[in-house]
């Protein structure tokens, strides 16, 4: 099992905005560590990993990386139509509209976006 995904952001109060606009209603609640962003899975035990925004430790500049992508699996297809729009309305930008992609699968149903970062995400349901 994945116990946690990072990804950087140079603008934690960007990253805050856009990640806070989608995540709880997929069952994250948001801690602040050090000035980073840290969303835990408020269920119990976690069915997810922990999901962490943060700056690099290294002071260099975050970048998203090329072929990388963090999905996030919604209840329902109404669900993702939500999130996604507002995701975008939170500085989010898109990369493929909410839509079947039946090169995966009859079912798979998703849209892509990236944080205002440019990290890319995934927000994805195989419910009918």
């Amino acid at each position: 099992m994945i116990a946690y995904i990072t990804v950087g952001a140079d603008d934690i109060p960007a990253a805050e905005r856009f990640y806070s606009a989608f995540l709880p209603a997929l069952g994250y609640r948001l801690e602040h560590y050090h000035g980073d962003l840290s969303y835990i899975p408020a269920g119990e035990p976690p069915t997810s990993p922990d999901f962490y925004v943060k700056a690099p430790f290294n002071g260099a500049p975050a970048s998203a990386g090329n072929g990388t992508m963090v999905a996030f699996q919604a209840d329902n297809q109404q669900q993702l139509r939500d999130l996604h729009a507002a995701a975008l309305s939170a500085g989010g930008a898109d990369e493929g509209a909410p839509g079947f992609r039946e090169a995966y699968s009859a079912n798979f149903y998703v849209a892509y976006l990236r944080d205002p970062q440019g990290n890319k995400l995934a927000l994805f349901t195989t419910n009918p």
